[in-house]
């Protein structure tokens, strides 16, 4: 079947959120626990007896990924592609707050609750990021490769990585949280031109590798050079042994150096992206989010194909989304954006 960029844009949105709802059950649950409760995640299921943070929560439920990755969509179209720092950050406490009055275990992550706490307390913009190395940029930043076309050549790159760098700096300004977030937005930006998951994937790892070169500099392991081992090691591994590879070698951390490499090695795998999700699901650590990062490159590269309909009926009704109609509105700033040569 035909798809088009809008068809993989919205993919790529749906995914994220499928990835995210499919991983609910078993965020921050080990191996071990997971295999207990659930076994190996085939769908969508109710948070089981060792969740703690989705307690009680049903099948189908979204969390922290999706719902920040639909406030900073919101947020970009509101400013028409320019993301204001004190703007961004109240909404995140705002966000938190109304979590927390819920009774919700489901808050700002470390990173980000530094970051936009330090903004509040008055500390410039610029400086509130320098410490934020966790993939809480890299999950959200969907909507950056939505609205961002990649432009061509080492050039263009560059500043695709402006964009991800001017949406990721309130939070994780940081070589390693910037090249994580890169990396993300880069394959969903070239999947929606029409990239093969190869195609996704190279570019990745080229963004990451500017990625890495900004912000503030912060120890820990390439992004670029551990995605592009990887892509490599994780297809050579018997079907059977691969959750453990990627918990025992990848790491499933929410370090980006570990999630954002789990998510795209998982998507170097080449199954159908409904299994993929299933397997990130299943692989312990930071679940919803390495689901979520790889649903949303699957869906970019896959387009009307890679999700059930119904699965998609489920998670939109479930959680109350819009995501076509958000989709549709980033697209136009993807359509508006400057050449970049």
């Amino acid at each position: 079947m035909t798809t088009t960029p809008t068809d993989s844009a919205l993919a790529a949105f749906r995914g994220l959120a499928i990835g995210d709802a499919l991983g609910m059950p078993t965020q921050s649950m080990s191996l071990a626990q997971i295999r207990q409760d659930h076994g190996v995640v085939t769908g969508f299921v109710d948070a089981g007896p060792s969740q703690r943070i989705a307690h009680g929560m049903p099948a189908g439920r979204i969390t922290d990924d999706t719902e920040q990755a639909v406030l900073l969509a919101e947020l970009l179209v509101e400013g028409h592609g320019r993301l204001d720092p004190v703007r961004f950050a109240e909404a995140l406490i705002a966000w938190e707050r109304a979590m927390a009055a819920k009774g919700s275990l489901d808050l700002l992550g470390p990173s980000t609750k530094t970051a936009v706490q330090r903004i509040l307390d008055g500390v410039p913009a610029s400086e509130a990021g320098s410490t934020g190395t966790t993939n809480g940029a890299a999950m959200r930043i969907t909507p950056v490769g939505i609205a961002t076309p990649l432009g061509s050549g080492a050039t263009g790159l560059a500043a695709f990585v402006d964009a991800v760098q001017d949406a990721s700096r309130v939070t994780h300004d940081t070589g390693l949280g910037i090249a994580g977030a890169s990396a993300v937005a880069a394959a969903v930006s070239a999947g929606i031109e029409g990239a093969s998951r190869s195609e996704a994937l190279d570019v990745a790892v080229a963004a990451a590798r500017v990625g890495e070169t900004r912000g503030h500099w912060v120890a820990g392991a390439s992004i670029a050079d551990r995605a592009a081992w990887a892509r490599e090691y994780l297809p050579t591994v018997p079907a059977d042994r691969r959750i453990d590879a990627v918990s025992g070698l990848i790491g499933t951390s929410v370090a980006s150096q570990e999630s954002v490499v789990a998510a795209l090695a998982l998507v170097s795998l080449d199954l159908d992206p409904w299994q993929t999700l299933g397997i990130a699901a299943s692989i312990g650590g930071d679940t919803d989010t390495i689901a979520a990062m790889a649903g949303a490159v699957l869906g970019a590269v896959s387009g009307r194909d890679a999700w059930p309909d119904d699965a998609v009926q489920l998670v939109e009704s479930e959680n109350d989304l819009h995501l076509e109609q958000l989709t549709e509105q980033l697209l136009v700033l993807r359509a508006g954006a400057p050449a970049r040569a």
